[in-house]
């Protein structure tokens, strides 16, 4: 098997519809049953792959808004450090009293806006994480579904082969199982 779904179910429906053309009831039957568990892993496989690239996007870009508030809250802390050397020298009475004071207060107007920033920058981050993690939890149930279905394409190969129908159940089980996943990479994140 290669690793690209859309092939594989290519080449399992080619081996579906061989199969199909001994005129067997129960072969007609599993190779129709391994077609559609084909297409079914091949719709899995794409979309583990896409949630797989969404939970690291979204990660790096959590990591990149986290960047952004440690940014902001650097400038702030910068900010604060002003404002008090400027309320000590306005403290100190002289004539530039007055000048500090006011420098002090513009320290503060600038500490409240970048205060903002970094909360949303934060809220950001968090927003973007609890995505990330989101798509994680897709991706791993809808590789725990592409597995079943995989191996369920596979069991029902070893009912044509043997032409026993318990393997054949065995591997609709699976399918249905791991339709169950897929339903609940959706449902469940």
């Amino acid at each position: 098997m290669t690793h690209d779904p859309t092939l594989d179910a290519h080449e399992h429906t080619e081996h579906a519809e061989h199969a199909a053309h001994e005129h067997d009831p129960f072969i007609s039957r599993v190779s129709l049953s391994i077609a559609i568990l084909a297409v079914l892993a091949a719709v899995a496989g794409s979309l583990e792959t896409v949630e797989g690239g969404k939970a690291i996007t979204s990660s790096s870009e959590a990591v990149l808004a986290q960047d952004k508030a440690t940014d902001a809250w650097n400038e702030y802390q910068a900010d604060s450090l002003k404002r008090h050397m400027y309320e000590i020298a306005a403290g100190n009475g002289g004539k530039h009293e007055d000048e500090y004071r006011r420098d002090a207060l513009a320290q503060r107007t600038a500490q409240d806006k970048v205060h903002a920033t970094a909360t949303e920058d934060e809220k950001e981050r968090d927003r973007l994480s609890v995505m990330s993690a989101a798509h994680e939890m897709r991706h791993h149930w809808l590789t725990g579904a592409a597995t079943l279905l995989e191996i369920g394409i596979a069991l029902s190969t070893v009912a044509i082969i043997t032409k026993r129908q318990p393997f054949w159940l065995g591997a609709m089980g699976l399918g249905f199982a791991g339709l169950v996943l897929f339903a609940m990479a959706y449902v469940a994140a």
